[in-house]
C-alpha cells in the first residue's frame, strides 16, 4: 500500500512592494546569519498532533488484536492425547495388565487403550512406532471420506479395474479381473472391500483416485494426529520391504514370490531389518488410539461418514480370532487388521485396531501392534483376545453395575 507523500511550497512576493531597509536587493548575496535551532514543538500543530496520536493508536490496535493472536496461536497447537500420570484404581489395574501382556509375549509388541468417554489412554510400549501394514487402509478410508465430505469425491462414482490395476498379496478382486477381463463397480464398493476384506487392489485404486499418499498424510497432519505415518501404496511398500522394484508382472500368479525368493538372503535381511527399524508406515499405539477416539467422537468426519466408516469396520472379515475373538456377548467391535511379510521365521507387523463397545454403549479404542515375532499365530491371537478381556474387566471396575444387575462376563466368543 502506497505511502502519502507531500511536497513543500515556494513563497514569493508578488505585489511589487520594494523591500524594506536592510532587506537584500533581489539578485544580491544576503549576509550569512546563524541558523536558529528547530525543535519538534516549533513545527506545525498538525505534526505535533500526529506525533502524539500515532503511538496511542498503535497501542490501541495491538491491544485489540492481541486476543485474536493468542487464539490463533492456541488453535495451531496440536491436540495431545491424554496419557494420565495419576491413575485411578481401575486404570492402574488395566495398565498393569497391559504391561504383563507385553512382557509375557514372545516378540516386540505395543498396546494402548483409550476410554473414549474420558479421553485417557493407558499403554505398554505404546509410544514407539510399529509397522502398520494393512492397518494403513484405515487412513485411506478416512481421507477418502473426508474428500467426500468436502465434495471432491463421490462414493457412487463408477470405476473399472483391469489387469494393470492389480497389486499383490491379498486381493480377491484379482480373480474377478482374471475371469472377466475387467471389473466394473463404484468406489463405495471398493471402500467396503478394502476395509472388510483388506483387498490391496481396492485400497490402492481408491488411493490413486483421491490424490495418492500425499492426500492421506495431509489429512493426518491437518487433523493433528501425532505419531502416524501413512507411508505409500501397497506395490511400493511391499516391494521395498522385499528388496525389489515393482513390476506389474508380479501381480499375477507367483511372480512376486519367485522374484523375492531369487534375491540374496543378505539383501532381504538388510531390507527387512531396515523396515522394522524405521517403518515407512510406522505408527504408535497411542497415536492410533487417539485417532480412533477422535473418530468415535465425530471429530474427524461428518456424522454420515463417521457412521458409514464404523458400520463398515463392524463387518470386517479378516482377523476373526484377533481382537474380535475376545469380545464377549453383548459387546461389539469395529476393527481393522494388518499383517506383514515374513522372513527368517519372523513376522513383521501383526496388528489389530478397533473400537469395542459395551452393552451400555461405553466405547474403548483398543490397539494391538506387534513389530516382530516368531511366536505361533495362536499365541499372537491369544494375547490380543486377552487385551479385550482386560478392557472388559476395566469397564466393570470403572463403571460398576447398579445393585442387583448382573455384570457382563469376559467370555470368549471364538476359540483361539
Amino acid at each position: 500500500m502506497g505511502q502519502d507523500r507531500r511536497g513543500g511550497r515556494m513563497m514569493r512576493d508578488s505585489d511589487g512592494t520594494p523591500p524594506p531597509p536592510g532587506h537584500p536587493v533581489p539578485g544580491s548575496l544576503a549576509p550569512a546569519e546563524p541558523a536558529e535551532p528547530r525543535h519538534w514543538w516549533i513545527v506545525s500543530p498538525l505534526v505535533r498532533f500526529l506525533v502524539v496520536l500515532l503511538p496511542v493508536l498503535g497501542l490501541a490496535v495491538m491491544v485489540s488484536l492481541l486476543p485474536r493472536f493468542l487464539e490463533g496461536t492456541q488453535q495451531s497447537e496440536p491436540a495431545a492425547a491424554i496419557v494420565p500420570a495419576a491413575l485411578s484404581a481401575p486404570e492402574a489395574a488395566l495398565e498393569n495388565e497391559l504391561a504383563a501382556l507385553v512382557a509375557g509375549f514372545d516378540g516386540e509388541a505395543g498396546l494402548a487403550v483409550q476410554d473414549i468417554a474420558t479421553g485417557r489412554i493407558l499403554h505398554a510400549r505404546g509410544d514407539e512406532l510399529y509397522p502398520q501394514q494393512s492397518v494403513s487402509k484405515f487412513w485411506v478410508a478416512l481421507a477418502a471420506l473426508d474428500e467426500a465430505d468436502e465434495g471432491r469425491f463421490d462414493l457412487a462414482e463408477p470405476v473399472t479395474l483391469r489387469a494393470e490395476d492389480l497389486t499383490l498379496f491379498h486381493q480377491p478382486i484379482r480373480e474377478i479381473v482374471r475371469s472377466r477381463g475387467r471389473f466394473d463397480t463404484d468406489y463405495g464398493d471398493l471402500l467396503d472391500r478394502a476395509l472388510t476384506r483388506s483387498d490391496n487392489t481396492a485400497n490402492d485404486r481408491i488411493l490413486r483416485r483421491i490424490g495418492g499418499p500425499e492426500t492421506v498424510q495431509d489429512f493426518i497432519d491437518d487433523a493433528e494426529l501425532a505419531g502416524i505415518r501413512f507411508g505409500t501404496d501397497e506395490r511400493t511398500k511391499q516391494s521395498g520391504i522385499a528388496g525389489l522394484q515393482w513390476d506389474q508382472a508380479y501381480s499375477m500368479g507367483r511372480g512376486f514370490y519367485d522374484a523375492r525368493d531369487a534375491l540374496p538372503d543378505a539383501l532381504r535381511r538388510a531390507r527387512f531389518e531396515a523396515y522394522l527399524a524405521d517403518p515407512v508406515d510406522g505408527a504408535s499405539p497411542i497415536g492410533i488410539a487417539h485417532a480412533l477416539g477422535q473418530l468415535a467422537r465425530g471429530s474427524l468426519l461428518s456424522s454420515v461418514s463417521t457412521e458409514l466408516l464404523l458400520a463398515t469396520l463392524e463387518q470386517t472379515r479378516s482377523g476373526p480370532r484377533r481382537l474380535k475373538g475376545g469380545v464377549p456377548p453383548g459387546w461389539t467391535i469395529a476393527h481393522k487388521t494388518g499383517t506383514g511379510q515374513e522372513f527368517g521365521g519372523e513376522q513383521s507387523g501383526y496388528n489389530d485396531i478397533g473400537i469395542v463397545t459395551s452393552p451400555a454403549g461405553r466405547e474403548y479404542a483398543v490397539v494391538a501392534m506387534i513389530r516382530r515375532t516368531g511366536a505361533p499365530v495362536p499365541a499372537r491371537m491369544a494375547m490380543m483376545q486377552e487385551l479385550v478381556r482386560a478392557v472388559v474387566r476395566y469397564d466393570e471396575a470403572a463403571y460398576p453395575p447398579p445393585p442387583g444387575a448382573q455384570p457382563v462376563s469376559g467370555a470368549v466368543t471364538t476359540e483361539p
